[in-house]
């Protein structure tokens, strides 16, 4: 859970070293394959992997290759870049369609993996639509606490055209806020410079989970803990969760405070 409205940005230190900290997490990957490769395969289902901010889904292309790799059916977003309401619709109704032609083509219902504010709309897409919905997995998501604990909300401003404290984006941030009624896993690293950690963190209760890694913001769709936690959590069967247990590659990698909060 957030620690109220009063949570600061991240450090202009952080925000700077973002850039070289994700691609060291990046150039650590062909190391760490076999491991991830290692694990269950997955169950066939499908992804959908919603992609952050101003990014599209290019970004998300080497994590929808894993799970790919791993078994599952991974799918892009293919509304673009991520520009808020610009890409999924005023009510959302690009995203839900989305969400609705996946789960028609395959006739399962879908887990969405979305990675900072594609982790926002994932939440929103499962409260919509739960029906359709498997699981959220989301990757250094502020879905709760004060919208300007981050050092890129003028810049959400200037190209989305949505005032962070606008009537959308306040309504939006309040339906993201509450938990989906499907399993739902936190992934977040204490050292985010783009949004306050704090406030990428899930409440808990019998179907949400916090996982914290060691990264940058930025590097989480190629970090090799947070493939290692995301295949771990789609590997969970329907209808089925039990928390995150660090084993394996988990006890190396995963801070010892980042199982539950």
């Amino acid at each position: 859970m957030t620690d109220g409205d009063t949570v600061p940005a991240p450090s202009k230190f952080l925000a700077l070293t973002e850039l070289p900290r994700a691609l060291f997490e990046l150039s650590t990957l062909p190391w760490a394959l076999p491991a991830l490769m290692a694990g269950p395969r997955g169950d066939g289902h499908p992804v959908l992997v919603l992609p952050g901010f101003i990014t599209s889904d290019v970004s998300t292309g080497i994590l929808r290759r894993f799970l790919t790799a791993k078994g599952y059916d991974a799918h892009s977003w293919n509304l673009g870049r991520n520009l808020g309401p610009k890409a999924i619709g005023r009510e959302g109704e690009k995203l839900i369609a989305r969400l609705e032609e996946i789960h028609a083509a395959t006739g399962q219902k879908v887990s969405l993996v979305g990675w900072s504010l594609g982790g926002v709309m994932a939440r929103l897409l499962a409260n919509w639509r739960p029906d359709l919905v498997r699981q959220v997995i989301t990757l250094g998501s502020p879905f709760g606490g004060d919208p300007k604990a981050s050092n890129v909300w003028r810049t959400y401003e200037a190209l989305t055209g949505d005032r962070i404290e606008g009537e959308t984006t306040t309504r939006l941030r309040a339906q993201s806020a509450v938990a989906p009624p499907v399993p739902t896993t936190a992934i977040f690293t204490k050292a985010d410079g783009i949004v306050a950690w704090q406030n990428c963190r899930e409440g808990e209760c019998d179907t949400t989970d916090n996982i914290e890694v060691y990264g940058s913001h930025c590097g989480l769709g190629v970090n090799p803990a947070v493939l290692h936690a995301v295949a771990d959590r789609l590997a969970l069967a329907e209808g089925e969760f039990v928390p995150f247990e660090r084993k394996g590659l988990g006890r190396v990698v995963y801070p010892s405070s980042g199982h539950r909060h």
